[in-house]
């Protein structure tokens, strides 16, 4: 019988907190498989899934979950000697290769056999049934693998590697400031492998920006589901805050004064929200906005923890990763978001807190932040035949 077994890694290094951690896991492949006929059940260091339909597809899901750190597909028997013996043959008949080695790993220690002598015991066996053969422990062309177990033994040649990291959701909610372009995406990715079960918000800015941007951003997240697979967006309309801010502040200012209103707003639906922490795509000195004297009069509006997963990323590095999720192709199309419009020729690089503040004072952005979180829009976004025209 074939059967998924999923291997925790980094989890196995939470002794306090690894019930828990295994729990939430659990419950996160639970949810991405709901529509597989699929029976899971975990132990303290391992995790098996058995079920009659398409594995392949099932462990391309299994590939973008947080947490697991490696999958294999194995066989199942029961832990019996000549049953195993007989098993190990019979998958070694079916596979080419000139050199060989086998490994086994004994957790049943009733087990009579120990595992070095039981893996020359069935390396004799495939030399002895199939020709023009040889072993190579040191770089065998096969490597078959036993895990002998109190019930029942698993055999496998190949670990399919997981995307590690913590499962969503263990280290409590962060809201993302979602962009539309390159960086934020890549951060909320970076984030959610550290556990965090992120929320996105988005401003946009009607007339000046158009719903095709918005749907980009939908699609955006549309993609990130493949990590998580249900993610609430906030939509924020900012067209009359961005207005004041082109009416009334210095345009050298401008990017620095509605990046500060952009973080009260977020710190708001934070509250509402639970959330535990700010998530943005700023990296050091990629434009005016985000050199260490911008971030610092920009953050100086909240005391929220603000987490920024690519700050010390370059460019490049940033591209490699979005291209890796799938987000690169999405994030290029030329649909301009709120940071883009009214862009002044040369934006401020290290503004002053004082003159900030004292350019707010223009203009009663209380009042239109207020009316801003009160009236976003709410969607949730799942990963079930949603489409978005762009």
């Amino acid at each position: 019988m074939k059967i998924i077994l999923i291997k925790y890694g980094e989890l196995t290094t939470k002794s306090g907190n690894r019930n828990l951690f295994i729990t939430i896991l659990y419950n996160n492949i639970k949810k991405a498989l709901s529509n597989y006929n699929v029976k899971i059940i975990r132990n303290r260091v391992r995790m098996f899934i058995e079920t009659e339909d398409d594995i392949e597809n099932i462990v391309n899901i299994l590939k973008n979950i947080f947490g697991i750190h490696s999958i294999v597909v194995a066989t199942k028997v029961n832990t019996n000697i000549e049953e195993i013996e007989s098993t190990s043959l019979d998958i070694a008949k079916r596979i080419s290769f000139k050199t060989f080695k086998v490994e086994t790993n004994r957790s049943d220690k009733s087990f009579p056999i120990s595992s070095m002598d039981f893996s020359k015991r069935i390396g004799g066996l495939i030399l002895k049934n199939i020709p023009d053969i040889k072993v190579d422990v040191h770089n065998p062309e096969y490597l078959m693998k036993i895990e002998i177990r109190n019930d029942y033994t698993y055999i496998y040649d190949k670990e399919i590697p997981g995307a590690g990291g913590y499962p969503v959701g263990v280290a409590g909610k962060g809201l993302l400031m979602l962009s539309g372009g390159i960086d934020s995406p890549v951060a909320a990715y970076m984030a959610m492998k550290r556990g965090i079960k992120v929320q996105c918000v988005y401003f946009e800015s009607p007339p000046h920006t158009s719903e095709m941007a918005k749907n980009k951003v939908k699609k955006l997240v549309l993609e990130l589901t493949k990590y998580e697979p249900s993610i609430t967006l906030h939509i924020v309309k900012f067209t009359d805050i961005q207005e004041a801010i082109y009416k009334n502040i210095d345009p050298t200012y401008m990017i620095t004064i509605m990046r500060r209103m952009m973080y009260r707003i977020a710190e708001k639906i934070m509250e509402k929200e639970g959330s535990l922490c700010l998530i943005n795509g700023e990296s050091v000195g990629q434009v005016a906005s985000q050199t260490l004297t911008s971030m610092k009069v920009i953050n100086a509006v909240t005391n929220v923890p603000v987490i920024r997963p690519v700050a010390c990323l370059d460019k490049l590095e940033i591209i490699d990763i979005a291209r890796k999720i799938g987000t690169y192709e999405i994030s290029i199309l030329p649909y301009e978001d709120c940071c883009t419009i009214f862009l002044p020729k040369h934006p401020v690089i290290n503004p002053s807190l004082k003159s900030a503040e004292e350019f707010e004072k223009s203009f009663d952005y209380e009042k239109l932040i207020l009316e801003a979180v009160e009236k976003r829009e709410i969607i949730k976004i799942e990963k079930k035949d949603m489409v978005f025209d762009i």
